[in-house]
């Protein structure tokens, strides 16, 4: 169902993919939008096991998108470099593809929500303030993995 790579030999190892995963900050969360266009949203997430979890609100663009059609996509890019005398740029990218959905269960979208939180807030203490503030106002969604593939780019 997935195609295979076209430049085999810029392909990262799962384990490199899932590195990736862990350490960026940020990703662009791609679902099909209203009138059948791409909606690609930049999102602060987790990434737990097989699954990427995202915060959002209750209502909207993302949430009536996900309702529509579970398929989404995800890539991330970490900001890479330059070796030294080289004017092009070097980075590695993943992409990931899967079904998502709304966290229903309120435990789990709690946990999740600290989760995000602790990766982004310098204190447990404001994560639970924040969660106390307006965690009854945030969804999540989890989008679990079907086909993930990374690739190290040379601009060159």
């Amino acid at each position: 169902m997935f195609r295979d790579m076209r430049r085999i030999g810029q392909k990262l190892p799962e384990d490199r993919c899932r590195e990736i995963l862990e350490k960026a900050p940020r990703g662009v969360l791609s679902l099909l939008g209203d009138g059948g266009y791409p909606y690609g949203i930049p999102v602060d997430f987790f990434f737990e096991g097989d699954t990427l979890y995202f915060h959002c609100a209750k209502e909207g663009h993302k949430i009536d998108a996900v309702k529509a059609c579970d398929k989404a996509s995800f890539c991330v890019m970490e900001n890479g470099g330059q070796e030294e005398g080289d004017w092009w740029y070097h980075f590695e990218s993943v992409i990931v593809f899967g079904r998502i959905s709304l966290v229903e269960e309120e435990a789990e979208k709690t946990r999740v929500l600290r989760l995000i939180g602790n990766k982004y807030m310098p204190s447990e203490e404001m994560v639970e303030a924040v969660l106390q503030r307006s965690g009854a106002r945030a969804a999540v969604l989890a989008l679990r993995i079907e086909h993930m593939s990374g690739k190290r780019v040379n601009e060159k």
